[in-house]
């Protein structure tokens, strides 16, 4: 799909459909009068996500109108106007639609809101239907113009609208892979293809590589596996950096996880390929920043498994040693994704971060928590979890901070190693975030539980059902705003 701005008048559009936001409890100033009897008849209410087409839009070029609810004023932001624009453009799709128009005006015609309305048409026009071999009933988008007033920088906020959604989406493309097509090894080589693409390093350390290290709690993992594991590295550097700031972003990278010998129940398994979802957003991330180019180097790591229940799996009650140095008692090796991350984090530390951030589909307690609404944040360090929920709120990504009380801690002791990985149902999104903490150590550190934000189980108006790419906005609001 190709993206448009236009600074002209709206009646001159040439398009199949324009659409014009519309809220609740207050008519369209332009189209009250001409569409009186629309308004009248009660059939517009403005309501979110309400969508009504008219054909032939009197003084239009435009041969049909779309009158998109948008709900009311007085709480419609830039995120709104993105979920708005992509449940607009998923409506008009599916009438095959092909040559779309957005119309931005009054108080939400500023850059902020054209990046929003393009990314919003792009994540949904976005469909999860890579494998599907019959494409005869297949709708396609070519093109979405944003029409504005005018106004400064908003070229190059379309064009940020479709660096971030073309990132997000990408993302979500990883996600949607079975686990038979996406492995640890194709993982690492899809990461490595972006890299040559956007002009970024990529390091990919195996399995050899990582035992001589000493990555005992990484390795521990993938041993039940025929699929080697791998650790992708991926580095930005800016030309001028801004201070002495490196931002790290781990991402876990469990390409399928059946649970190991803690085996998950089969209701729902086949979802467990988005183990990767975290991994996915800090590739995905990593593509955009290379585009928008931030002011402070950035460092991705991902570490790559699938957790199997083979003969060679690691069993509950093995300890293993990690990076670090500290022991792990594996009490559940359903618990694998903290495993992954503690010797990645240490590793990032190795590496030169002096900030970091981790995104994880790690806890189904989240889920109990949080639901499917707000990703759980979880830090050691006040400014930079504040950092971190701004560049959320800025991305229209909910966030909500958890509590990491050392009180807590009790809960992970182990009479034979240094901790042990789980510490029980109570409390369960806490524990794993503070097991990662004691990887974190002093460096300031955020932890972000994706578990119950990555996924949708039923298509939204705005987005089809499937991985979400839930982050990738995020992070790359955090990089690209990056203040010492």
């Amino acid at each position: 799909m190709q993206i448009h701005l236009e600074q002209t008048p709206v009646e001159s559009l040439e398009c199949d459909a324009l659409i014009a936001l519309t809220f609740e409890g207050e008519p369209n100033e332009r189209f009250k009068d001409t569409l009186s009897d629309v308004y009248g008849s009660g059939e517009v209410a403005g309501k979110i996500f309400e969508m009504t087409l008219v054909h032939r839009p009197q003084g239009f070029k435009a041969q049909r109108l779309l009158l998109a609810g948008a709900g009311p004023a007085g709480k419609f932001t830039s995120a709104e106007l993105r979920r708005v624009a992509g449940a607009a453009l998923r409506h008009l799709k599916s009438r095959s639609l092909r040559n779309i128009g957005m119309w931005l005006t009054g108080s939400y015609a500023g850059a902020e809101h054209v990046q929003a309305a393009v990314e919003g048409a792009m994540l949904g026009d976005y469909e999860p239907d890579r494998y599907k071999s019959d494409k005869k009933d297949v709708k396609v988008v070519d093109h979405f113009t944003v029409v504005t007033s005018g106004g400064a920088d908003l070229d190059r906020a379309a064009e940020r609208g479709r660096i971030v959604a073309e990132a997000q989406n990408f993302s979500r493309e990883l996600s949607t892979e079975p686990a038979n097509k996406l492995t640890p090894t194709s993982l690492a080589e899809a990461a490595r293809q972006m890299a040559g693409a956007h002009g970024l390093e990529c390091e990919v350390l195996d399995q050899d590589r990582m035992r001589q290290l000493g990555m005992g709690s990484l390795l521990g993992v993938a041993m039940g596996s025929a699929e080697p594991p791998a650790l992708i590295i991926l580095r930005y550097q800016p030309a001028n950096a801004n201070g002495g700031a490196h931002l790290g972003l781990v991402g876990k990278g469990v390409t399928f996880d059946t649970g190991g010998i803690s085996i998950k129940p089969a209701d729902g398994m086949e979802k467990m390929k988005y183990d990767m979802s975290g991994g996915a957003a800090m590739i995905a991330t990593m593509r955009a920043l290379a585009q928008l180019k931030p002011p402070i180097p950035v460092t991705a790591l991902i570490p790559a498994v699938e957790n199997m229940p083979g003969s060679r799996a690691q069993r509950p009650g093995d300890i293993v040693t990690s990076l670090s140095g500290k022991t792990i008692e594996v009490i559940n090796t359903d618990a694998e994704g903290r495993l992954i991350l503690a010797d990645a984090l240490t590793y990032a530390q190795r590496l030169g971060c002096t900030h970091l951030v981790d995104a994880a589909t790690l806890t189904g307690a989240i889920v109990v928590a949080l639901g499917h609404v707000n990703m759980g944040a979880f830090g050691t360090d006040d400014r930079l979890v504040e950092r971190v929920l701004e560049a959320a709120r800025a991305a229209g990504e909910k966030t909500w901070r958890m509590p990491l009380d050392d009180d807590y801690k009790e809960q992970l002791k182990s009479t034979f190693a240094d901790m042990a990985n789980v510490g029980g149902r109570p409390g369960g999104s806490i524990t794993a975030a503070l097991f990662l903490s004691e990887f974190a150590e002093k460096t300031p550190w955020v932890h972000l539980d994706i578990a119950g934000t990555a996924w949708l189980d039923e298509a939204k108006p705005y987005m089809s059902k499937g991985p979400v790419g839930v982050g990738v906005r995020t992070f790359i609001s955090l990089a690209m705003n990056w203040a010492e």
